[in-house]
């Protein structure tokens, strides 16, 4: 008996010491990273940088993987991306404005122009309509006649895999996706497609770049590697996990304390949703037996923590 209290003893000591040496090094570990998280932070705030350098070393991952033999063709397919992305988001403006009026007043009910700001603004909005143009025009000319395209010959799972990747990072698409998820309408997604969008373009971008990075190990250089890896892997996993990813996880777990409804539920409950009014094939119910959109639980949860129906407060035994 002694023995064994003896043995327990010492098992203890050694692993009490074992956690005590650990956490001066554990200390150490996090005092000697913080300045390369402060870094890795900052660059993920530059968020017009940040994505330029993953679209970058994406699209040399691709040259490499697809198109072996030609040098650069990289640089030229992010230049026609990026003008391809200025004319959506000038003609998505344009679709989206609500003011034509070329003139700026002092206040938003008064008829006085404020000459200094309307002239600004007729300045700026005629160097936008200008430069569309202009870029449309080069566009139309280069693909039209062919200058200068002679070394650029992309295939065409070349041009597919480049432009979805593109896309899934490129602002003015991104904030197209989740339109895109509401009008396929999953199920699945709960009508929170505005959560779901960002993570599941971050996953395909991360997806995309890890498996390239993958299929270059045999020949690509291993430097090119670790940093392709480093920024298109790693730190985007990073800012999923700080960002996107986050918001989505704590949403879900309000969500997941309320029951998902069964169609016969549903059907008792007349389809609609008390809150939006609009058709219901999925939903929550809840404490009180009512039964709402999942999103629309979630937002009035924000404000409240009483039934959206019944006012009664919502508790879980």
């Amino acid at each position: 008996m002694f023995l064994i209290v003896s043995q327990v003893s010492r098992n203890v000591i050694v692993e009490g010491g074992a956690k005590r040496a650990w956490h001066p090094l554990n200390r150490f570990l996090r005092r000697l990273y913080a300045p390369v998280d402060r870094a890795e932070n900052l660059f993920l705030k530059m968020r017009n940088f940040s994505v330029m350098a993953n679209q970058i070393v994406f699209l040399m991952l691709a040259d490499k993987v697809l198109l072996p033999q030609q040098r650069m063709t990289c640089l030229y397919t992010l230049m026609f991306y990026n003008v391809i992305a200025y004319c959506v988001s000038y003609i998505k403006e344009l679709i989206q404005k609500e003011d034509w009026s070329p003139y700026v007043t002092l206040t938003e009910r008064s008829q006085i122009k404020h000459l200094a700001m309307s002239a600004t603004k007729i300045v700026l909005e005629w160097t936008k309509a200008v430069t569309f143009v202009v870029t449309l025009t080069f566009m139309l000319l280069v693909f039209g006649l062919e200058q200068g395209l002679d070394n650029y010959k992309p295939s065409l799972i070349y041009t597919v895999i480049t432009w979805i990747y593109y896309s899934a990072t490129e602002k003015v698409f991104v904030e197209m996706f989740p339109t895109i998820l509401g009008f396929l309408q999953l199920e699945a997604l709960e009508n929170i497609e505005n959560l779901y969008a960002p993570v599941i373009l971050r996953c395909f971008t991360i997806a995309m770049s890890a498996i390239f990075s993958i299929l270059l190990l045999p020949s690509a250089s291993w430097r090119f590697l670790i940093i392709a890896t480093y920024l298109n892997v790693y730190l985007r996993w990073k800012e999923l996990m700080q960002n996107s990813g986050a918001v989505l996880r704590r949403e879900r777990e309000v969500l997941n304390r309320y029951r998902k409804a069964t169609i016969e539920e549903i059907e008792r409950f007349d389809d609609v949703c008390a809150v939006c009014l609009c058709g219901m094939t999925k939903a929550r119910v809840t404490p009180c037996h009512h039964l709402f959109h999942a999103d629309c639980l979630r937002q009035c949860l924000k404000t409240s923590d009483k039934c959206p129906m019944c006012k009664r407060e919502l508790k879980f035994d």
